[in-house]
């Protein structure tokens, strides 16, 4: 491999503009050809997308291209949820029981200018807006791209290609459609769909609720939740069933029946959301799906990479977080294999695919702990126990949370393993009344509490492995 390989990505979102940065800064030549208007200059993302929390793992990435001070500058922390009730109280659950562990409330938009930014300062950076892939020969390494100011249709033919086009890739779509080898794809939707809504500043342009936490409103078959933005505002997020339950997207239709829902189910949301019939109506559904596939190479000319070989739904909040881990992973093994693509592919994939299938699995998990759990008296003593164990022990006990979200160096597959066999630890001896969750135990309590959950937490992960689960 040479510097003067042509690498041609498509598309220009949060993982395509960070691999590109990336790809730049180590001197390769690089054509990025993205769908949509420039949204530095065009707004594209209202009412569209979730707003986005950015963690660690996504951090030590943005570190890797130089940009981890500049995306700090765009963030708002957030360090524990608060969880609404349908009376209106409130109760805190904090992320972590470490000091200075939060996740940031962060603009899909802001961030993703910023690395546009950061790449167009690349003189071997070229970024092509309002030009559609419509098709990528494979076996030639061609993309075919129609522009949509012109009606142009032409082709491009580099040295290596990287799908980064999110859930609805093109070359993936390639890799099913021309069969030149056996490819493993699946595509499985929630049975929910999302709608985003707002809550504008006050007068002064200040949050009305708190800006340190992300809101939830958890009711069971559905949920809300809000994450605040820099101009006062919140994104607020609506996740609700297409056709089941009581309400559902079908069947709220008028704008009596959708303010009856959220007067009997979200009333101080509700108080806080002026413009809701015009937002619920006008605003998509979106749609909330995980994609698994593979292989995400096809010999030594093509990868996909971030959402477009692993899209994941939000409720973990590291569907971005993921996406920017591949390029750091991909990153590390272009260092030690830089020589050999085909090499620097396959081994990234060994590498990858099994932390990206654990993050898929644990968002659909996380969805069903926010919409049913967060309340749960069960629930809130374990992660009562969690923070208490951390407080007093921060090197030695990383609850799941804090293993997904705040610590980069274990992988998502690790964290999965070890983080489900310590909730289930927990959970057994809380309610089999063999540990307190008492509050203001002492250091010598909480120290036999972590050796009850670490010797439990071991035998069960030693069960699981006899049992071919591992």
């Amino acid at each position: 491999m040479t510097k003067q390989d042509k690498i041609l990505i498509v598309g220009a979102g949060l993982c395509g503009s960070l691999l590109a940065l990336r790809l730049a800064q180590r001197g390769y030549k690089i054509e990025v050809y993205e769908s949509r208007p420039d949204l530095r200059k065009v707004d594209i993302s209202a009412g569209r997308s979730i707003n986005l929390a950015l963690s660690d793992r996504g951090l030590k990435s943005l570190r890797l291209a130089g940009v981890e001070e500049q995306a700090k500058a765009l963030c708002i922390p957030m360090y524990g949820r608060l969880i609404h009730d349908i009376e209106g109280n409130t109760f805190a659950s904090n992320y972590s029981g470490r000091t200075g562990e939060y996740i940031n409330s962060v603009s899909r938009q802001d961030l993703n200018a910023l690395l546009l930014d950061e790449a167009e300062k690349h003189e071997n950076v070229n970024i092509h807006f309002n030009t559609k892939c419509t098709r990528i020969d494979i076996e030639n390494t061609v993309a075919h791209f129609k522009s949509y100011k012109t009606d142009e249709e032409f082709s491009v033919n580099p040295d290596i290609i990287f799908g980064a086009d999110g859930a609805g890739s093109i070359l993936r779509k390639s890799y099913e459609l021309e069969r030149k080898f056996l490819f493993s794809y699946s595509q499985d939707y929630l049975t929910h769909g999302y709608k985003e809504l707002e809550i504008p500043a006050d007068k002064l342009g200040n949050h009305q609720i708190s800006k340190d936490h992300l809101h939830i409103w958890p009711r069971g078959e559905y949920m809300l939740i809000a994450l605040p933005n820099l101009d006062g505002s919140f994104t607020v997020t609506l996740f609700l069933s297409y056709e089941e339950g009581k309400f559902n997207f079908e069947n709220l239709t008028t704008e009596e029946e959708v303010t009856h829902f959220f007067e009997t189910q979200f009333p101080d949301a509700l108080a806080l959301i002026p413009n809701i019939k015009d937002e619920f109506f006008n605003n998509p559904t979106g749609a909330l799906g995980t994609v698994k596939c593979s292989p995400w190479m096809y010999k030594n000319k093509t990868l996909i990479i971030g959402d477009a070989a692993h899209a994941i739904v939000p409720f973990y909040g590291q569907g971005m977080n993921a996406s920017f881990e591949d390029v750091a992973v991909f990153d590390g093994v272009l260092e030690r294999f830089e020589d050999d693509w085909e090499q620097i592919f396959k081994t990234y994939q060994q590498e990858r695919k099994k932390d990206t299938d654990a993050i898929a699995d644990l968002a659909v998990d996380n969805y069903y702990e926010m919409r049913d759990h967060v309340a749960n008296p069960l629930f809130k003593q374990k992660r009562k126990l969690e923070m208490d164990l951390e407080e007093k022990f921060p090197e030695s006990y990383y609850s799941k949370y804090s293993m997904v979200t705040f610590n980069e160096d274990i992988g998502y597959n690790e964290a999965m393993k070890k983080g489900r066999a310590q909730d289930k630890a927990l959970l057994n001896l809380i309610a089999d009344a063999e540990v307190s969750t008492s509050e203001n135990m002492s250091a010598q309590e909480l120290e036999i509490v972590l050796n009850k959950v670490n010797h439990e937490t071991k035998e069960i992960l030693t069960e699981d492995k006899i049992a071919g689960l591992k």
